[in-house]
C-alpha cells in the first residue's frame, strides 16, 4: 500500500509581500514521524475548494493549532479585537471540511484551534480568556522566547473511562502541554467529552457515532511527538485509523473492478 495522505489545514499569513497559506513544521513532522503518513497542505480558499474530491483522495484530516481564533460570529460571540486575531479564510475552509470529513468517515485529528473549530462546526460555542474566570487555571504559555519552555509538559488531564482516548491511554491522568486562552464552552451536539483538566476545562472531545477516529485535543501532541509517549500514542492512534481507512478504500476499489 502506498503512503497514506493526510490533509492539513493552513493559516493565511501576510509576509514578504505575499499572501501565504502555511502550517507550522512541527505538525508536518508529526504527520510523517508520528502517524507515518504524508502531509498535504490544504489552501484556505473556502467554497472554491472541491472538498468531496479532496476527501476522496486523502486518508485523514488534521487541523492544526494557530495563534488566530475562530471568528466569534460563527458561534454568537463577541468579535472584539481582544478576542482575536482572526483568520476568516481558514474558518471558511475548516468548518465545511470538518463536517464533510465526518460525513465521509475520514479519520480526523483536531489540535488546539482545531478542537475549537470542531466544536463550533458542530454547533458548540467557545469561552474566551478563560484565565479570567473564577476557579479556572491559567492555561496560557509562559512568556518566553524559548519554545520548549512555552510548550513544556506541565498540566494533568483526566481521561474519561469508556471513551476513545481511554482505549489509547487507559482511563486516568496523563501529563500534557496544554497552551490556550480559549476553550469549549457549550459542547457541540454531536460531541462527547473525552478528557478534562483539573479545573474542569474540556481538554479533549470525540464525535459521537463517527465512522472513524474523530478526536479533538486542546493540547499539543505534535510538539513532543518524537520524545513523549503520550504525544506518540495520539499520533499512532490517528495513523492506525488513517491506514485502516486507506486499506478499506483500496479493498472497495478492488471489489468494484
Amino acid at each position: 500500500m502506498t503512503q497514506p495522505l493526510i490533509a492539513v489545514s493552513t493559516d493565511v499569513k501576510q509576509f514578504e509581500n505575499y499572501t501565504w497559506h502555511a502550517a507550522p513544521q512541527q505538525y508536518l513532522e508529526a504527520v510523517i514521524s508520528g502517524a507515518g503518513a504524508l502531509p498535504v497542505l490544504v489552501p484556505s480558499f473556502g467554497e472554491r475548494l472541491d472538498l468531496d474530491a479532496l476527501l476522496s483522495a486523502v486518508d485523514g484530516v488534521m487541523l492544526t493549532g494557530s495563534k488566530s481564533n475562530v471568528h466569534p460570529a460563527l458561534y454568537g460571540g463577541d468579535a472584539g479585537e481582544e478576542n482575536g486575531p482572526y483568520d476568516t479564510a481558514r474558518d471558511s475552509t475548516t468548518m465545511p471540511l470538518i463536517r464533510k470529513a465526518i460525513e465521509h468517515g475520514v479519520p480526523l485529528l483536531a489540535i488546539c484551534r482545531g478542537i475549537q473549530e470542531l466544536n463550533v462546526a458542530l454547533g458548540g460555542t467557545l469561552a474566551t480568556e478563560i484565565q479570567e474566570r473564577d476557579g479556572i487555571l491559567d492555561h496560557r504559555a509562559p512568556v518566553s522566547e524559548d519554545q520548549d519552555e512555552r510548550f513544556a509538559i506541565r498540566q494533568k488531564v483526566r481521561i474519561k473511562p469508556g471513551t476513545c482516548l481511554a482505549n489509547v491511554f487507559g482511563a486516568g491522568d496523563i501529563d500534557v502541554n496544554s497552551v490556550h486562552r480559549q476553550a469549549v464552552e457549550r459542547l457541540g451536539s454531536k460531541l462527547e467529552v473525552e478528557a478534562v483538566a483539573e479545573d474542569g476545562t474540556v481538554e479533549a472531545v470525540s464525535v459521537k457515532g463517527a465512522r472513524a477516529f474523530a478526536v479533538g485535543v486542546q493540547w499539543h501532541p505534535e510538539y513532543w511527538v518524537k520524545s513523549d509517549s503520550v504525544s506518540q500514542k495520539v499520533f499512532k492512534a490517528f495513523g492506525d485509523a488513517v491506514r485502516q481507512h486507506a486499506a478499506a478504500k483500496l479493498a472497495a476499489r478492488a471489489a468494484a473492478e
